[in-house]
């Protein structure tokens, strides 16, 4: 993958989430009018939209709803101050959610859409698309 600075950025904040960062080892990753926007998916079918005491405040909720999760970055492009990341993410849940019992392991991919002021992320836009027909197993138990 070419070490653009920003995409080796990119690729840090996706291992630091892959290892549970939280708090200011997150924060560090972010701007302070950092917004993130999650496009609707199977596990947010209104989406989202955080600011940064949400985006850490959601960090803080997927420990707790995952065992363990990783980001696997199949592909980055840079152009100025954006990012578009190619990414595989894998996650095994803690608890049930929706009829998937403890222990099923998501997989979806990812588009993800960073912008960066002053070296941080200021915005992210990610699209999430679930394999196995998750959003029918969550929302139909939901």
């Amino acid at each position: 993958m070419p070490q653009n600075p920003l995409v080796a950025l990119a690729v840090d904040y996706h291992r630091a989430v892959s290892a549970w960062a939280t708090g200011d080892e997150l924060a560090r990753f972010f701007h302070p009018d950092a917004l993130h926007r999650e496009l609707p998916n199977a596990l947010f079918p209104d989406g989202a939209v955080r600011d940064l005491p949400g985006i850490l405040a959601a960090a803080d909720r997927g420990r707790e709803a995952l065992k363990d999760q990783s980001f696997e970055v199949v592909n980055a492009v840079a152009d100025g101050d954006r990012v578009a990341l190619e990414v595989v993410w894998t996650g095994t849940l803690a608890r049930p959610l929706g009829d998937l019992p403890e222990g099923h392991v998501l997989r979806a991919h990812i588009g993800t859409f960073l912008e960066f002021r002053d070296g941080l992320i200021v915005s992210q836009r990610n699209y999430d698309c679930y394999e196995g027909g998750a959003a029918a197993r969550v929302s139909r138990s939901s």
